[in-house]
């Protein structure tokens, strides 16, 4: 006698129980790209720790340093009546740029230091500053009054704790050694040193003076590149602090 078995379940490919009417492909418009192919007008948010790069990141920093260089230059007729003014306006110049450049730019940045890098920092100025005061302690009283001639220690004080070393830590070390390595920016910030110091203290009159204080200068901008370089910004600013009040103010008590 004959078996019936019951069908078996329809499986998900066996289509022809329930036949489906074919639907005809889109058309797609020649004149509008698929939507794979169309990019929105509206920029894209980036990721949030993808770094951002602003146009004024592309700029070279040297227009900035040149700008400077001039100014120091042609400032020069400030100095018998008021040489902190052309201190003013070159620092703020200087450090507009490295302003303009930390906001919109690609400058160094100063996070959470670390107290060792911060030490380090205090301990490199030390280094530098304490041998040219055992050595040349009377030189630096004669310079320091050169070149803050007329100005009370209030001001001193300011610019050697604040407008000078902000300035020119932005900009120098923040700005120009991201491009570039410390030793051209240490030669660039002896030649700017140079021409905004020199005409303060007549270095025509006195070229052996002034070779002892190129070369000092030199050195200290070697040291703070150098410290820039091995333990950050901040502690690059606070060594041209501390050798600011060794160096130039504390000859002038």
């Amino acid at each position: 006698m004959p078996t019936f078995y019951p069908d078996p379940p329809p499986t998900p490919n066996d289509d022809w129980r329930n036949p489906k009417p074919s639907v005809p492909p889109p058309i797609v418009d020649p004149a509008y790209p698929e939507e794979e192919d169309w990019e929105s007008p509206f920029a894209s948010k980036a990721a949030e720790s993808s770094p951002v790069t602003y146009r004024g990141a592309a700029s070279d920093p040297v227009f900035g340093y040149l700008i400077a260089i001039a100014l120091s230059i042609g400032l020069m007729p400030l100095i018998p009546t008021d040489p902190a003014l052309r201190y003013t306006l070159i620092w703020s110049v200087m450090a507009g740029f490295g302003v303009l450049a930390w906001l919109l730019g690609s400058s160094g940045r100063i996070w959470m230091e670390t107290p060792e890098n911060l030490g380090w920092g205090v301990i490199f100025g030390l280094i530098l500053s304490v041998p040219f005061v055992i050595f040349g302690g009377s030189t630096l009283q004669q310079t320091a009054q050169r070149i803050f001639t007329g100005m009370k220690p209030g001001e001193i004080l300011a610019f050697l704790i604040f407008v000078m070393p902000t300035a020119e830590t932005l900009f120098f070390r923040g700005v120009l050694q991201e491009t570039r390595r410390f030793l051209i920016v240490s030669v660039l910030g002896t030649i700017w040193s140079i021409l905004l110091f020199f005409p303060m203290i007549d270095a025509g009159r006195y070229p052996a003076v002034a070779l002892i204080i190129g070369t000092a200068l030199l050195l200290m901008n070697l040291m703070y590149g150098y410290v820039r370089q091995r333990n950050g910004l901040a502690a690059a600013w606070l060594c041209q602090i501390v050798a600011n009040l060794i160096l130039l103010f504390l000859p002038l008590l």
